[in-house]
């Protein structure tokens, strides 16, 4: 089973950030996991909320700002002095830190709440830049981005976001465009995840930071857990085999 380090090491680090980014590029986990919204200005920003308020110091919509905006707040301190003057990443910053290592990188399109215009098309372009789109899996819950993602980028492996329990979320993956999906782990214990594995379709697992769940989501079969916790889990594998 594989591991995808959830926001960085998100559990030791703040996350989203340039620090829990190198952590998780230090680790000889499969890959890693962030979020991506725009700026008022058009910039790709590495974050997980709408807002800025949970994980900075400043307070508003990462919408309705630009990034010489959102560089000013500090996105550390939060979580630790230790981490105090980390900034909001860029995504050309955080490809960057892994362009070089051998990570699956996961690149959550965080367009379901607002409709970021031209969101794709910068993404496209900027992994096909860096020369790396064979290394990504695009994720959404906004499904119908997904599916226009897939039709002006059919290399690129994508990924449909859910929670809910689905009937055949497999065949819907399929009418989609999706080549893998990614869902909260209790789901995956019904018939829908038995089903999903079945198909053959990569089944990957959200947020797993228990190793007591470890050895469940092993028996059902999934491709790969997202833990806060890469290197823990990582031990606990390595302990198992």
């Amino acid at each position: 089973m594989k591991i995808y380090a959830h926001r960085g090491s998100s559990g030791t680090h703040p996350e989203n950030t340039i620090s829990a980014f190198k952590a998780a590029a230090a680790l000889p986990v499969h890959g890693v996991e962030f979020d991506v919204h725009m700026t008022k200005d058009g910039e790709l920003v590495v974050i997980h909320d709408e807002k800025i308020n949970r994980t900075s110091n400043g307070q508003g919509y990462v919408k309705d700002m630009t990034l010489a905006q959102l560089e000013s707040y500090d996105f550390g301190a939060w979580f630790s002095s230790k981490f105090k003057g980390e900034k909001i990443p860029t995504l050309r910053e955080v490809l960057y830190v892994f362009k070089d290592t051998h990570h699956h990188i996961n690149i959550e399109l965080k367009s379901d709440v607002f409709p970021y215009e031209g969101m794709e098309e910068k993404a496209i372009n900027m992994l096909r830049d860096y020369r790396l789109v064979n290394r990504v899996v695009i994720s959404s819950f906004n499904h119908e981005m997904i599916q226009s993602f897939k039709e002006k980028a059919p290399e690129v492996e994508t990924a449909i976001l859910f929670m809910e329990v689905m009937v055949a979320p497999h065949l819907y993956a399929e009418a989609v465009g999706a080549d893998a999906l990614h869902t909260f782990f209790p789901t995956v214990f019904r018939r829908m995840g038995q089903e999903a594995v079945a198909s053959g379709k990569k089944v990957r697992v959200f947020t797993v930071n228990e190793e007591a769940y470890v050895d469940m989501l092993m028996s059902v079969g999934i491709d790969a857990i997202f833990t806060d916790y890469p290197k823990k889990m990582l031990d606990y594998l390595n302990n198992r085999k």
